[in-house]
């Protein structure tokens, strides 16, 4: 098996003896120009705890790929901190950040000729980002995760980045002292690693390994751990594998793995953010999977998984009770998961879990398949007139089923969140905060922030509120996200006026406008699309970025 049969096209050509020079002189030896490279891409920089320690497990990881007689080549990729930038216009830059994550992967291990890539990653964007570059690219690929963070601790109860937000709320709402707050601030986050509930990070982690392209344990692994270093020393033993058999994500990634993950997302209650990650991962791996299958599963999975940000658990917790591969046992065991599809190991998902162990007996992170806490899944795609092309809900079953308010309407989350702090949101309304999808904000940011608000206030159960943008995946609360068509577009949600009623039944899977078909098509001439006054990156975002329920993409104008 040629092991360097892209690598080949710059070391071996004598037609190529630039690139050999200048390879030279980074310290390869002739006898290193035959050797296959591999491209290890670390999405490290200091100012994020997600993030922080990346560099130095791209450095140990170089180490074991070394070991394997391969040429190791570290290089990196952006990064943002969604939990700095939530709440301010920065967020808008978060979800473009995906797809800028992918085209440079693709660009350097196009240019650079890199015969396996190793992506190491670590907050919500890297994990899709990394592997819709391995779709595009389709060499031998392995996605490693820099892990969770341990739990902050604050009074006796656990803390997480979300806990800050509704401290905040609280403390707006007069039931938390400004020195309490202050205490949960600086206690939330303790070290590296990403944000610690099943927040987006943790969910496409997990969705990953169930997919195949991580090693076992790697999602529920915690950042500072021993279980992390040792893993990180056997990526290289897999990369050569995957090499030696050739091995490429395509082998790996196909429907019936992208269901196993969705399957999996749904068992453990994960984010909202996962339908849109797990659209645009099919389209770059050319597999067919749509917002209507993510409903299937939805609808034929329960969900189990008693994590944060709706339950009482974090990621650490789950890893200590046998983290994500005994759940996929349990899975396995009960039909839920295809054990046949093909993992970085080389073996089957099958053959993986022969080797793990079962859920702990005394455990309380996970319900029992035929005991769950919703025999559905969480995420729920609901249509109507206010989004004809689809909209995402997340019902964990705490909710309710069922809401119909008023509507009060705001044209950014900054608007919203003066009014919540004013105190001016009224119970049994439904705020719709708008102009906030992919080309409307433009960006379609996340709106923890008001969510975080909203429930530290009290009003959780007392207001629904929608959005064209989307939620962290620490968001809960009966919220709707991903209205498609958005605002920016022409849809209805544009349209809306305070004091609309707005219906949401989430047993029918739809959202409706209580409005006369003549009212909107009286509405709708006299809308106009508000100035484009954006620049720069965010202006070339707008027009080229598909909608949400297409998984936002920008390969496809």
């Amino acid at each position: 098996m040629e092991k360097n049969k892209y690598s080949k096209h710059v070391t071996s050509d004598p037609t190529q003896p630039a690139a050999q020079a200048m390879l030279h002189a980074i310290g390869l030896t002739k006898e290193d120009l035959k050797k296959p490279q591999v491209g290890i891409v670390s999405m490290g920089w200091e100012g994020n705890p997600c993030n922080m320690h990346l560099n130095a497990i791209a450095k140990e990881i170089k180490k074991g790929v070394d070991r394997k007689e391969l040429i190791p080549l570290i290089f990196h990729t952006i990064g943002v901190s969604d939990g700095i930038s939530m709440g301010t216009d920065g967020m808008r830059f978060s979800l473009p950040s995906r797809d800028i994550i992918a085209d440079s992967i693709e660009t350097v291990a196009s240019a650079q000729w890199y015969d396996a890539i190793v992506t190491v990653v670590g907050c919500d964007k890297n994990m899709p980002g990394a592997m819709m570059a391995l779709g595009r690219l389709n060499r031998p690929g392995i996605v490693f995760y820099g892990g969770t963070i341990a739990p902050g601790c604050h009074k006796e109860k656990d803390l997480t980045i979300i806990s800050t937000f509704e401290a905040l709320g609280e403390n707006i709402a007069g039931n938390m002292s400004d020195e309490d707050l202050s205490d949960i601030i600086f206690k939330a986050c303790p070290g590296p690693g990403a944000c610690g509930g099943m927040f987006t990070a943790n969910t496409m982690a997990s969705a990953i390994e169930g997919m195949g392209m991580s090693l076992p344990y790697n999602s529920s692994n915690p950042a500072v751990s021993d279980d992390k270093g040792a893993e990180s020393d056997r990526v290289g033993r897999a990369i050569n594998y995957l090499l030696d058999h050739d091995i490429k994500p395509r082998d790996i990634v196909t429907r019936s793995s992208m269901i196993n993950a969705m399957r999996l997302i749904t068992v453990l209650g994960g984010s909202t953010n996962a339908v849109l990650h797990m659209i645009a991962i099919a389209k770059a791996f050319d597999v067919e999977f749509t917002i209507d299958d993510i409903q299937k599963i939805s609808d034929e999975t329960p969900f189990l998984a008693d994590l944060k940000p709706s339950g009482k658990y974090v990621m650490q917790d789950l890893h200590d009770v046998g983290g994500i591969p005994a759940v996929m046992k349990m899975m396995l065991e009960h039909g839920l998961i295809d054990g046949s599809c093909m993992t970085v190991t080389g073996k089957t998902i099958a053959d993986n879990l022969a080797e793990v162990d079962t859920l702990s007996k005394d455990q309380k992170v996970m319900y029992p398949i035929d005991e769950p806490l919703k025999k559905s899944g969480h995420l729920q795609i609901l249509k109507g007139n206010l989004a004809a092309e689809g909209s995402v809900a997340k019902i964990t079953g705490k909710e309710g089923l069922f809401f119909e308010g008023t509507a009060q309407i705001f044209n950014s989350e900054r608007e919203t969140n003066e009014a919540i702090k004013a105190q001016k949101i009224k119970a049994g309304s439904v705020i719709v905060i708008r102009y906030s999808g992919p080309q409307g904000a433009p960006g379609m940011p996340e709106m923890l922030k008001p969510t975080g608000l909203i429930m530290g206030a009290g009003l959780g159960d007392k207001v629904a509120l929608i959005t064209d943008g989307r939620f962290s995946g620490g968001t809960h609360g009966f919220v709707v996200g991903h209205v498609t068509p958005e605002a920016y577009r022409g849809g209805l949600i544009g349209l809306l006026e305070d004091g609309d009623v707005i219906r949401i039944d989430v047993e029918n899977n739809s959202i409706e406008a209580l409005l006369s078909d003549e009212l909107i098509a009286s509405r709708k001439e006299k809308w106009s699309r508000p100035d484009d006054n954006v620049k720069g990156f965010l202006r070339k975002y707008r027009y080229t970025v598909s909608s949400a329920s297409d998984g936002c993409v920008t390969d496809e104008f």
